[in-house]
């Protein structure tokens, strides 16, 4: 076996089912590899899309999302994306091609110091050395990225280290050689050998694990499950935050679900925990978060840091709070909790569930009436005019018109911001959006990875005019993999987030302005689809349009005219 098989079969040992690249000799025997043993390989148009969507995959799977680039500038291209899943935490294995271990800091094609490069943005950078190194350090990759705290592991793949070892003895000049003549000659050739041999040392005795090592995930005590009961029991006006943090294991989401519906506290559901409810519940409350925070006396916090979103802690001010946390410096972020926990939010939740529900609804009610009232300034806004279509009314035509297993996902900034005031994303896992880094371009390969996990689902990407133009090319890789698709752009010409600030701050509009830009024929070049609407009564046709086309197989783009309005004023990019 070559490195580049060794590697596959690991990940196939690990129930990696898709392997995202972008092609490059440094690394063709992974993804042929993988291809071998029937991994399926999703290669994309930019190296971020192909690490974005690993990460979809490990959000949705809890299976490490797994990508492979090349050297130099397909590393560094990674990076922003790869940055992205630390501090979503998302569990991911990033392989990147390397100059071959010879030529190291020789002046080799793309031979940079990727090492120093990916080491501060990943839980563990490693480069392969021999290649009987290469099962174990991937065994370890694995555990590592999901143990703990979740997140992106780098394995550096030196060129030499993958392929077949009689291919790499003739790159080298140590295949066949007759006595060389002169001693420099024969040093070079004495050299050359000994660092073959070393590199090929044991490489035919290579042993997969048969069951790969437990992940090692922090728990709770006795201790701190009484005490948390008892200030429950204390608490007359509970409030549960829950956030990405909390949806670390997909496979007992259903579990958290019934969990927070039995404890009956009222719950904010924000990142990755949109949806756990469906787009209905009881408990779950949508608006005046911050208004809600000062009328309760106690705060759970599950999976949330206080960090900007929550004012650094400011919101919850003296309130006693509990915080739970697979990250210890998450959890403690800015203000020290009454009760910290150092556990999976999931796991907690379920056991205090089994010890306490909430008695009396007029907590709840009074939230709920809020929340009735705040719908109703929405509704009231979507039917103002504008210059084009009302963005508000666009969503909330969009949101009756989901279907009840729609996945959305999120990647843009004033735009998607409103959509997440309108829509109701339908069950667990069905919402996803970069996280706290804030990162536009996300979207493509967030729907690559959605798409490839739940293939009978219809998935909407929900696009800023800016973000837009991040991914739109990867309308190609939809097409060439059979993804149906449906992007809907907010196209207002403007990067209308960053404009609310800055015109009122500084006076000028200065490189913020776009162009109504006809992004819907972007689809059509590579054999998708797409339609412009500008009035009222073309969404709900557009909708149907696009739906036509994805059962027909095809992915689809409505690029939606939308007009200003002061829905978000006083809204920071910042």
């Amino acid at each position: 076996m070559n490195g580049g098989q060794i590697i596959a079969k690991v990940l196939q040992n690990h129930g990696v089912k898709f392997l995202f690249t972008l092609c490059g000799g440094h690394i063709s025997p992974i993804f042929v590899g993988a291809e071998q043993l029937g991994i399926r390989v999703i290669d994309t148009r930019h190296e971020a899309t192909a690490v974005f969507a690993a990460d979809a995959v490990a959000r949705l799977t809890g299976v490490p999302g797994v990508a492979a680039v090349t050297a130099g500038p397909g590393n560094t291209n990674a990076i922003t994306a790869v940055k992205n899943a630390q501090m979503a935490q998302s569990p991911l294995i990033l392989l990147g091609g390397a100059a071959a271990t010879l030529l190291k800091g020789r002046g080799a094609l793309q031979d940079i110091d990727q090492i120093s490069l990916l080491k501060p943005i990943v839980k563990w950078a490693v480069s392969i050395g021999q290649v009987k190194d290469i099962a174990p350090v991937m065994e370890k990759a694995f555990r590592v990225a999901q143990s703990g705290t979740p997140g992106p592991v780098f394995i550096e793949c030196p060129i030499d280290t993958l392929y077949p070892k009689e291919m790499v003895l003739e790159w080298y000049g140590a295949k066949n050689q007759k006595g060389p003549a002169g001693i420099a000659a024969s040093l070079k050739q004495w050299y050359i050998r000994r660092h073959a041999n070393q590199l090929f040392k044991d490489s035919e005795k290579v042993a997969f694990e048969t069951k790969p090592e437990q992940v090692q995930v922090p728990n709770f005590s006795q201790a701190q499950l009484e005490k948390a009961i008892q200030m429950l029991r204390k608490a007359k006006k509970p409030l549960i935050i829950l956030g990405s943090g909390a949806m670390s294991q997909p496979k007992k989401v259903e579990d958290l679900a019934s969990a927070v519906r039995k404890l009956g506290i009222p719950v904010y559901l924000s990142g990755m925990g949109r949806g756990l409810l469906g787009p209905d519940s009881d408990i779950q409350v949508r608006h005046k978060r911050k208004e809600a925070i000062k009328d309760s006396d106690m705060i759970i916090l599950a999976g949330v840091p206080n960090d900007f979103r929550l004012d650094y802690g400011n919101h919850i001010g003296s309130r006693p709070f509990i915080s739970i946390h697979r990250d210890i410096k998450e959890l403690m972020l800015n203000k020290k909790p009454t009760l910290p926990i150092q556990a999976d939010p999931i796991d907690f939740l379920i056991a205090v569930s089994s010890h306490f529900s909430l008695e009396g609804h007029e907590w709840i009610s009074q939230l709920k009436q809020r929340d009735a009232a705040r719908d109703g300034e929405i509704q009231a806004q979507s039917e103002l005019p504008t210059s084009g279509l009302n963005p508000l009314d666009l969503l909330l035509n969009l949101e009756k018109n989901l279907d009840q297993n729609a996945v959305l996902i999120a990647d843009g900034g004033d735009f998607v911001a409103t959509a997440s005031y309108t829509l109701r994303p339908r069950g667990p896992l069905s919402w996803l959006d970069p996280g706290a880094f804030g990162t536009l371009g996300v979207g493509a390969g967030f729907a690559i990875g959605a798409a490839l996990v739940y293939p009978d689902r219809p998935i909407w990407v929900l696009f800023g005019d800016g973000s837009a133009g991040y991914s739109l090319t990867e309308f190609d890789t939809f097409q060439r993999h059979g993804l149906r698709i449906t992007a809907l752009v907010g196209n207002d010409a403007c990067w209308t987030q960053i404009a609310r600030d800055q015109v009122d701050f500084l006076g000028s509009d200065c490189a913020v302005n776009l162009e109504f830009s006809d992004y819907h024929l972007v689809p059509k070049a590579f054999g998708g689809d797409g339609i412009k609407i500008e009035a009222k009564g073309e969404i709900n046709h557009a909708i149907e349009i696009a739906k036509a086309s994805n059962a027909s197989g095809k992915s689809f783009l409505i690029n939606a005219i939308i007009g200003k309005t002061d829905f978000r004023k006083g809204s920071i990019s910042v």
